[in-house]
Formats: structure tokens, C-alpha cells, sequence
């Protein structure tokens, strides 16, 4: 006699329908080309509407006015076929993922990676694998896209090991690099990228306040803990038990103990990759590292260049180098010729994002092109200006829309650049710092990540889970992350409401008020 089976809740059911309407839809690389198309018939439209938009652009530090541009006119049909090659090689995920699949196709393939994790799994309590793998994707955004390539798979590849459902772990690490982008116990280059265009926004509008690279760091190291404990419920009370039992392939030496030799192994890749940590940190200390450049505008010394783009090699090498010493360990490694098929191997593994990539890369680059994001963004922004909210309802209505914006504009900076102008001196007139401002937007930017198809990394993310489940598709993938980017919503921002009842400082010397800052002046 068959149990019955157990009652799936309202959420789960939900879930489900989102599922199966989201995967009712053609292949991914069919829904890019049709939204490639839809995006094309709108920038008509929108063009022969003759709308136009003013603003002032604080990232260019201008004021600019545009209108959409069409894709159906002869110069719009020019766009589209002599831009489609340099958009698909221009495609910021290419560079990242390619050059880390590199050192990472090393590591997996020399069997280090599954050696580590099967060790790594035999440490970690079964109760605290969620939350490292959640806490992990966090701090990992410090090392700019790298988190999007090297987290979210290992997240499904521990959870694989662990016997639990590997697009669990993959969902898990996604929501922690990609959701909690805004959160973490250091601060980055985007936190030096959105104060400086904060800072523009003020000098535009004739404010000689400025906001520091520290501005919202005390919350985003209480936010990184928050997120993980958010994060990790998450995983475990609502998205493991929608997708249910894995009936995928588990690779049987997962639960196996390790060899003598690939003790060794280990050890050694373990020396070598602490002995490549201690090279790295000499070219990059400080005082006479030479991986710091002068910045042109400001004559000092900058590590930003590194961290945006250099970081990728150093994380090739970092996988690669010690991927060789443990494979020449064990015997997997024998000659250059193994190395180069490891290397091969990992491009294979990534040939059908390379495809999904070159559809993606056509419909993000229209988006841009036509101005169609931008006109949305700055609309609304007027919109929501001239309703009159104030206080707590206009924080709560300014990070919907963000968020609701982030769905079609993926760059943090580039909706900032256009909503700071606007948002900045708004609520400077109602008493919040500049600081308050720029963390609520970071709030929304963050929490809507995961579930944009116009995000750069989504197709990269759906074909790491369609090697766990074939049938996979953007429904899947949507649904699977719905629940995280709703309750990062909400619990961030009820987080962010509180921290401001309580007028706490966001940073040092960051106040959520004005009146704040004039109370120190006053004791001063």
C-alpha cells in the first residue's frame, strides 16, 4: 500500500504553478530571441510616441535629455546585425566565466574540487551546511563576479555530496552571491562606485555634504548575518521541500573516504595555494604592492582595476595551480597534454551558456540601446516625486520601484546614476541623510537579482542547474528563487525601517537623519 502524499502548503502550490507556466515557454534561448523582438516592436512604438525624458545623469555629471531609440528604422536594422558579434564578445559574463572555467576545469577535473568538498562535508555539521554555503555567496561579491562562477556551483556540488538536493545548494549560493550583493562584512568597489555617484547627485544639486566609501558599512556587516540566518531558513523550510527528493545521479565516490594519495594531494595543493595567497597579497599590499595604479583623477593609489577585473586571472590561477600539484600528486596528471584536456573539458562543460550567451547578450544590449530601461527608470522616478509621500511610506515606495527597475536595468550603477539626482535631494527635504537614501536603494537593488532574465549572469545560473535536472527551465529557475527575492524584500527592508526607528548610524559618521548630524554639530 502506497503512503499518502503529504499536502503541499499554499506557497509550495504556488510555487508550482509558477513552475509549470514558466517552463510552458519555449527553450531560453527561444524566450531571449522573442523578447529580443518584443523589445524591438516597443522601441518603435515608444520612439513614434515621441516621449523624451530629462534628467541629470550623476554618473556622467550631466544633464541629459533622451528619447527612446527604434530598432525598426534603417539605423535601428544597422544596429542590430553590425553590433550582434561585438554585444556577444562584449558580454560582461563571457570574460568571467570563461577564464575561471579555465582554472576551475583544472581543479574538478585532477579530482581536487571533489576531493576537498568530500573532506570539507565530513567537517562541516550537516545544520551548518545551508548557512556556509549562503554565508559563503555573500562575501564572496568582495571578489567581483567571481562569486556568480565559483560559489554557485560548488553550492550544488556540496549539496550533491550531502545527499540533498543540488539545485537546493545551487539556489542557496545564487540568493547569498547574487541577492545579497549588497551585504558584506567588508567594504568594496561597489560601495566606492555608488558613494561617488551619491557624491555627484549632491554637488549637482549645489549640496557640499559628501557621503564616505563607509557610508552603510555597519549595516551591511549586521545585513550579512541577517541574510545568511534569512538565506538559510529559506533554503530549508521552503525551497528543499518544494523540489522534494533528487532523482538525478549521485556519483558513488562522493561517500567515499579518501585515498592516501589524495590526502597527500590535498596537502600540497593546500601549501600551494596558501603559499599563492601570501605572493598575492605582496602585490597587492599597500605600501609597495604592484598591482596598485595611481587613479588620474584623484593622484592616489588604487587597488579598483584589480578588484573589478584582474581578480578573475588571480582566481584562475588560484584554482589551476594548485588543481596541477594535486593531480601530479595522484597520478591524474602525467603531462601538459592532461592539463590542456582538463582545461577543454571545462570549456565543454560551459558550451551551452556560450549559446544561450550570444541571445542574451542581443536582447540586454537592445534594452540599452533604445533607452527604453532608462525612460521607465526616470519616468517613475518623476512619477513617484510628484505624489507628495513622505517618511516611512516614501522609503517603502522607493524601494518597490527600485526594485521593481532593477527587473529591466541590471546595472547597480547605471540606475543610480539616474535615480540619485532625483531621490538624493528628495529626501534631504524630508530629513534623510544621503546614506539612507543610497542604502535603501542598495536594499531593492540587491533583492530583484535573482529573478530578472535581463540579469547578466541568469543564463549562466540556468545552465549550471540543467545539469542537474535536464528539464530545467527559466520557470524553474524563477520559482526556485521567488521565495529568496521576496524575503530578502521584505526582511531587508523591515531591517533597514527599524534600523532607522532606532536612528542608528549606518557607518562612521553616517546618520539615517539630518537632524541627527545637526545634533552632533550642536554638541560639538
Amino acid at each position: 500500500m502506497e503512503a499518502p502524499q503529504k499536502k503541499r502548503s499554499v506557497v509550495q502550490r504556488f510555487l508550482d504553478w509558477v513552475e509549470k507556466v514558466g517552463n510552458k515557454l519555449p527553450h531560453p534561448v527561444f524566450v531571449f530571441i522573442f523578447l529580443s523582438l518584443i523589445t524591438i516592436i516597443v522601441s518603435e512604438i515608444v520612439y513614434r510616441a515621441g516621449v523624451t525624458v530629462d534628467f541629470f545623469d550623476a554618473k556622467a555629471n550631466e544633464q541629459t535629455s533622451i528619447q527612446a531609440v527604434s530598432l525598426m528604422n534603417p539605423e535601428g536594422l544597422r544596429y542590430i546585425f553590425n553590433s550582434a558579434t561585438s554585444n556577444f564578445t562584449g558580454f560582461a559574463p563571457m570574460g568571467t566565466v570563461l577564464v575561471t572555467m579555465l582554472g576551475v576545469g583544472v581543479a574538478e577535473w585532477s579530482g581536487m574540487i571533489g576531493s576537498a568538498l568530500r573532506k570539507l562535508i565530513s567537517k562541516v555539521p550537516h545544520s551548518l551546511l545551508t548557512m556556509v554555503i549562503v554565508f559563503a555567496g555573500i562575501i564572496s561579491n568582495i571578489a567581483s563576479d567571481a562569486g556568480y562562477v565559483v560559489v554557485v556551483p560548488l553550492g550544488a556540488i556540496m549539496f550533491a555530496g550531502a545527499r540533498r538536493h543540488p539545485i537546493a545548494g545551487l539556489a542557496a549560493a545564487f540568493a547569498g552571491v547574487s541577492g545579497g550583493f549588497s551585504a558584506n562584512l567588508l567594504f568594496g568597489p561597489t560601495d566606492a562606485l555608488l558613494s561617488g555617484i551619491t557624491n555627484a547627485a549632491l554637488q549637482a544639486a549645489g549640496n557640499p555634504y559628501e557621503v564616505a566609501i563607509t557610508s552603510n558599512w555597519y549595516f551591511l556587516i549586521v545585513s550579512t548575518i541577517f541574510l545568511t540566518i534569512v538565506g538559510t531558513l529559506i533554503t530549508e523550510k521552503v525551497v528543499e521541500p518544494h523540489l522534494g527528493d533528487y532523482h538525478g545521479d549521485f556519483e558513488e565516490h562522493e561517500a567515499e573516504e579518501l585515498t592516501v594519495q589524495e590526502e597527500k594531494g590535498l596537502s600540497r595543493a593546500g601549501w600551494t595555494l596558501l603559499i599563492s595567497l601570501i605572493v598575492t597579497f605582496i602585490l597587492v599590499n599597500p605600501w609597495f604592492g604592484p598591482l596598485h595604479e595611481i587613479d588620474p583623477e584623484t593622484g592616489e593609489k588604487t587597488l579598483q582595476p584589480f578588484m573589478n577585473t584582474g581578480i578573475l586571472f588571480l582566481v584562475f590561477l588560484l584554482f589551476s595551480v594548485p588543481g596541477v600539484v594535486y593531480g601530479k600528486t595522484t597520478g591524474k596528471i602525467n603531462s601538459s597534454f592532461d592539463i590542456v584536456e582538463a582545461m577543454t573539458e571545462g570549456m565543454r562543460s560551459m558550451s551551452g551558456f556560450i549559446v544561450m550567451a550570444f541571445f542574451a547578450s542581443q536582447l540586454i544590449a537592445y534594452f540599452s540601446h533604445t533607452n527604453l530601461g532608462i525612460i521607465l527608470a526616470s519616468t517613475g522616478a518623476e512619477f513617484l516625486k510628484a505624489r507628495n509621500i513622505s517618511g516611512i511610506p516614501l522609503i517603502i515606495a522607493f524601494i518597490l520601484f527600485s526594485a521593481f527597475i532593477n527587473l529591466f536595468i541590471g546595472s547597480a550603477s547605471a540606475k543610480w546614476a539616474i535615480l540619485a539626482p532625483i531621490f538624493v535631494p528628495m529626501f534631504i527635504a524630508i530629513n534623510l541623510s544621503p546614506e539612507m537614501t543610497q542604502m535603501a536603494y542598495r536594499v531593492a537593488d540587491s533583492s530583484t537579482n535573482i529573478i530578472s532574465p535581463l540579469m547578466n549572469y541568469f543564463a549562466m545560473i540556468l545552465v549550471f542547474m540543467q545539469r542537474y535536472d535536464k528539464k530545467s527551465g527559466i520557470g524553474t529557475l524563477i520559482s526556485t528563487m521567488l521565495p529568496y527575492s521576496m524575503a530578502f524584500l521584505v526582511c531587508w527592508t523591515i531591517l533597514l525601517l527599524i534600523w532607522y526607528s532606532l536612528n542608528l548610524p549606518l557607518g562612521p559618521g553616517a546618520p539615517v537623519t539630518l537632524s541627527m548630524i545637526r545634533s552632533l554639530m550642536v554638541y560639538m
